[in-house]
Formats: C-alpha cells, structure tokens, sequence
C-alpha cells in the first residue's frame, strides 16, 4: 500500500487544479480541482490542519481532492494564514476561510459547473474546528469575522477535529490573542463547543487510535450537541490522526459513506 507521505508527494507533482486567489497575501489561494463534464457538480470545500501553524499546508490534502474529483465532487482546497509569519490569527485566519468560501459566488469566478446549493464543508483536525465554524456562519452576530456568508454550506464533515478549543492548549490561545477569560467574544464565535447547536448535519470521523487529537473530544461534541437537538453522527474506524484523509484507509471509506448517506437525506 502506498504511503499517505508518497502519495502527497506524488499529487505535488500532478497538473489539474485550478488556482484562484482570494486576496494578496501569498497564503490567500484555493485549488479548485473539477470532475470532467459540465456538471454542476457538488462542492467540497477542503480546509487542512496543522493546529493553524507552519509548516502544514493545503498540500497534505491533495491526495484526498483527487478521491473526491473520482467521485464526482469539485473540490476546493484552501489555504490560509497561518500563525507566526503568515499573520494568522484573529481575525485573519477566519477571514481567510470566510472569504475563500464566498469567492465561490463571485461572478468573476465564473464556473458555472459548480452547485452552490450542493455545498459540504471538510475539515480536518485544525481544519475541522474551521469547517465546524464556518458552517455556524449564518448565525454569527451582525459585524463578527466572517458573518453574513454568500455561500452557505449544506453540511459539515470534520475529520478527527479540534471540536474543544480549550483541549488545544496554547495554540488556541495564540490562534484567538489570548484565553478565554480575556477575549470571551472570540472564543464564543470560534469554539466549536460554543457554537452547539448548528442548523446543518454534522459528521464527526475520528480513528480510535487518534495519538494527536483524542477521540474523546469528538465524543463529547456528539454529546453535547445531541443534547441540544443537533443533528450529529460520529464513526470511529480503526487507525490514527492522519487516516481520515488518507484515500486508502477504512477512515475515509467511513467518511466517503457519510457523505453519500447524508445526500440522500438533504436530496442532494
């Protein structure tokens, strides 16, 4: 079986995608990689992990865009800033998804083989804690850092997420300029714990064996938002942080069946 590392090399090497810059800074780009025919295809929009740092970048999720372009999905990865150099943080990394997400609208964007009404969100580990915020978009207070999206997203799959904020230590901290005490607004609006319920179906992936994010922390997701009336469903496959976005695992197979069984309840 081919590694996950080979293979993200390998997609380095491959030509397809189309690139789309959201704004000026060099981080500021989405790869758009499109199925062939004139669609409209559903969307996936793919947001990376890295617990929002160098030197983890839209590379790693290649290999997963190309299983999801076989399986008839146009998929958008993103990257953003990022802490340290890139100026990342509050609200710049935010706004970077926000904006990369709605560019998707932008009529200089053009690509009409996109289904806008047919839009999923994927994020994995940092990711997911991104893909759970941008998903709560809609319900975010008038002037918040990306509230009143343009593209609002159907569902949200997050893949061995940080769904508790505070679980992830001093990266939070410096992700949101600061504890929860001191800055409560941000981590109202940014932790996926304080956002519960969300108005879309949720589909938590997390591998059992999971060493860098634990499981539980998607354990007590599903708990808290079931217990608030959100629609939330969580599969634990066998295997550790990086098999939910590795194309040849039983991870993404649990997750590519999430996405099928969820579009035939939405009727998408």
């Amino acid at each position: 079986m081919t590694s996950l590392a080979l293979r993200i090399a390998r997609s380095a090497l491959r030509r397809g995608a189309t690139r789309h810059r959201y704004g000026e800074h060099p981080r500021q780009v989405a790869d758009l990689h499109r199925p062939v025919g004139s669609g409209p295809h559903p969307v996936v929009v793919v947001l990376h992990g890295g617990y929002w740092q160098p030197p983890y970048t839209k590379l790693v999720m290649r290999p997963l865009c190309a299983d999801l372009v076989r399986r008839g999905y146009a998929a958008v990865n993103v990257e953003y800033r990022r802490l340290g150099r890139d100026g990342g943080g509050w609200p710049q990394t935010f706004d970077d998804v926000a904006a990369a997400i709605d560019q998707l609208a932008d009529p200089a964007l053009g690509d009409a083989a996109l289904d806008l009404e047919r839009v999923t969100l994927l994020g994995h580990s940092a990711g997911g804690q991104l893909a759970l915020w941008a998903a709560g978009r809609p319900e975010l207070p008038l002037g918040a850092p990306g509230a009143a999206p343009r593209v609002v997203a159907r569902r949200v799959l997050a893949l061995a997420a940080v769904c508790d904020l505070e679980t992830a230590g001093g990266a939070a901290r410096l992700l949101l300029g600061g504890a929860p005490a001191e800055v409560p607004e941000r981590w109202a609006q940014a932790d996926p714990m304080r956002r519960i319920p969300l108005a879309v179906p949720v589909g938590l992936v997390h591998a059992r064996g999971d060493a860098t994010v634990s499981v539980q922390r998607s354990r007590e997701y599903l708990a808290a938002a079931r217990a608030a009336g959100a629609e939330v469903t969580l599969a634990e496959p066998p295997g550790g942080h990086r098999d939910p976005i590795d194309p040849t695992s039983a991870a993404w197979r649990t997750a590519v069946q999430w996405l099928s069984a969820s579009a035939r309840e939405l009727g998408a």
